[in-house]
């Protein structure tokens, strides 16, 4: 059995920038057993398997520890190799049974891709703020819980990218990811996602994160065309459009290599 699979960086127009992603071809469905070890042996942040399906194309996300429900770089990443690589026709819309359910990808000129997928808003609950502010070593300007998320504001955009957390304490957070976010001069806003619990220190560029961020940013701005940077080292812009309970996400995707899964 040989499988193909791909190396490839999205949120980004050029290599080695930008979130990397692995996405598999298969012919059949794989036990979930197969493609989490899978996963771990590519060590990225997420590895995507796509899927034939009875009415639309299978496709499910694992980081090296777990399986997510949502991931939007994954899935930016399979429909460019969908498309690229002549898999699927150009121009014709793309939709994905998920965990999340069907999800959406619509080719843009030039290359670029857009997601539709469902919104996250901020949720009821209580968040040990405490524990969290010191795990991140800032001060929250605000803390809500997003889906299996935990967005936390700081003041300034120079207190997020300068944040240094304890990972290890950050893992002990009943939540997938933590998103830190503040407002941007030169963007709407900047952010940065650590997901220790799940197998991801720090993603470079989140997808799913930005279904939190848009609306959340859209409540404080009053719009609903958002552009938001991630200021990983890697860093990466999203382009984001609040469309009632769903977001569109809009970014480009380079292939950086072809393999064959022999195993």
């Amino acid at each position: 059995m040989s499988t193909p699979c791909f190396h490839v960086d999205a949120f980004t127009d050029r290599p080695f920038a930008g979130n990397p992603a692995a996405v598999c071809l298969l012919d059949a469905a794989r036990p979930a057993k197969w493609m989490q070890v899978f996963a771990a042996e590519m060590n990225l942040s997420e590895t995507a398997f796509v899927a034939p399906g009875k009415t639309h194309l299978q496709l499910r996300w694992f980081t090296p520890v777990a399986e997510v429900a949502l991931c939007g770089h994954a899935t930016l990443a399979t429909a460019h190799v969908l498309w690229s690589e002549g898999i699927a026709p150009k121009g014709i819309d793309l939709r994905f049974t998920t965990k999340s359910g069907v999800l959406t990808a619509r080719q843009l000129s030039k290359g670029r891709v857009e997601l539709d997928f469902p919104a996250r808003p901020a949720l009821k609950g209580k968040v040990a703020g405490a524990a969290l502010a010191k795990a991140l070593g800032a001060k929250p300007k605000a803390i809500v819980k997003v889906a299996d998320d935990v967005l936390v504001e700081l003041a300034s955009e120079a207190a997020v990218r300068g944040l240094t957390p304890d990972l290890a304490k950050l893992a002990k957070v009943d939540a997938r990811g933590v998103i830190v976010t503040a407002r941007s001069k030169k963007h709407d806003f900047v952010s940065r996602f650590f997901g220790p619990r799940v197998g991801v220190p720090e993603d470079p560029v989140t997808g799913s994160a930005h279904c939190a961020l848009a609306p959340y940013w859209a409540g404080k701005l009053g719009k609903t065309d958002l552009k938001g940077y991630q200021a990983s080292a890697r860093g990466g812009e999203v382009e984001c459009q609040l469309a009632g309970d769903r977001v569109l996400l809009r970014g480009s995707a380079v292939t950086v290599m072809r393999a064959t899964i022999l195993a």
